[in-house]
């Protein structure tokens, strides 16, 4: 396994981290216990010591799985990263009593890298107005939490914001060569870890989106390589070839699939990769945005619809599924959506069409992705 320095401490962690929201599941969608155990110890026996959860993963049973694994002496093997709700803050004793309670499901008496849980502009203002900093601080002297971080959706100013407003361990933040300039970005990646902070990814793989089977498009770009890859191995090198990235968290649940990644996190050093498998690398993700459906920047000028259509939400969708070979998915997900949200309430009346700055026939485009996602 290769290990890299946490930020500006002298802590070693696995370059591959194991993500605890995906884990086996029964028929009944519970935790497999006997077989999420054991593949959580066979990577820590392996060589994996950051282990990633959350209080609401698995409706809150994850951390309590994890205590489990960490029995008969794992939890001294490993790091644990955990996460506070932000969304679920009211009042300031909440920090306390879920951070306890989650040191309870954990059967631990502290939290080695404790996090502010997906942070936007607006859960970052709340949660610095009813005192998340002051929180941070405290658990941090008493010795209940021993680094303080958090993990980000939003744009590169917001994060700088966040990044600038204190005295961070580490972030996570989501990084792939799909997101290169999306959310906090590549320039997010450099300032956090020009602040000497610890940078911790996720949805390396876009949830996987980047390891299942590519359009034909896409795999020409593969197959046209000189060492033969799997899309998933391009896409964790490319991660760990850059030096500012500390973990690459990947939500792991067959042993098979745990070997593999280990394999790739101890062969990919800092610049291993060649210019030209970067630029081929580059290339798969230009075969994969000329399958989009709909030139949609996601700027948010056209809503709020009169008539309550969440049309960036609906060509994101549209596109998802175009991109990724996955209509199946982005059909289920337009599905759940509310219907007084779906494209099928648009009126026509061109408000939209009017303020796109990118000129997008909008009408137009909201018929064609409801046919195709209302299968």
């Amino acid at each position: 396994m290769q290990y890299r320095k946490f930020g500006k401490y002298d802590i070693k962690v696995s370059a591959l981290g194991y993500g605890c929201m995906r884990l086996p599941v029964l028929k009944d969608g519970s935790i497999n216990e006997e077989e999420a155990v054991k593949q959580i110890r066979h990577a820590i026996d392996n060589g994996v010591n950051y282990i990633d959860t959350a209080y609401v993963y698995h409706g809150g049973k994850s951390e309590v799985l994890l205590s489990k694994a960490f029995a008969d002496g794992y939890r001294g093997k490993i790091f644990v990263a955990d996460k506070m709700p932000m969304w679920s803050i009211k009042t300031y004793g909440d920090f306390d009593r879920i951070l306890n309670e989650q040191l309870d499901r954990l059967k631990t008496d502290h939290i080695d890298f404790y996090l502010l849980h997906s942070l936007s502009k607006n859960t970052w203002e709340k949660g610095r107005d009813l005192g998340a900093l002051k929180f941070l601080d405290e658990a941090q002297k008493d010795g209940r939490i021993r680094h303080r971080g958090f993990s980000f959706h939003d744009k590169f100013d917001v994060f700088k914001e966040i990044v600038d407003a204190y005295n961070w361990d580490f972030c996570q933040m989501q990084y792939n060569y799909m997101d290169e300039h999306n959310q906090a970005g590549v320039d997010g990646l450099r300032y956090a870890s020009q602040k000497g902070m610890a940078v911790v990814i996720m949805e390396p793989l876009l949830g996987g989106k980047l390891a299942r089977k590519p359009p034909v498009q896409v795999q020409n770009v593969w197959d046209s390589a000189k060492v033969k890859r799997t899309p998933a191995e391009w896409g964790l090198r490319w991660l760990w070839n850059q030096k500012e990235v500390t973990v690459v968290l990947s939500g792991m649940n067959a042993i098979q699939q745990i070997d593999e990644n280990i394999k790739i996190a101890s062969e990919t050093a800092v610049n291993s990769l060649s210019e030209e498998e970067k630029n081929l690398i580059y290339k798969a993700r230009d075969k994969y945005k000329e399958l989009t459906k709909v030139d949609c920047t996601g700027c948010r000028y056209c809503v709020p619809c009169p008539f309550g259509v969440d049309i960036p939400r609906i060509f994101h969708l549209y596109n998802q599924g175009s991109i990724y070979n996955d209509i199946e998915g982005s059909s289920r997900d337009y599905m759940h959506m509310d219907a007084k949200n779906r494209a099928s309430v648009c009126r026509e009346c061109g408000r939209c069409e009017r303020l796109c700055p990118q000129h997008i026939e909008i009408r137009k485009k909201l018929k064609e992705a409801h046919r195709v996602l209302s299968v």
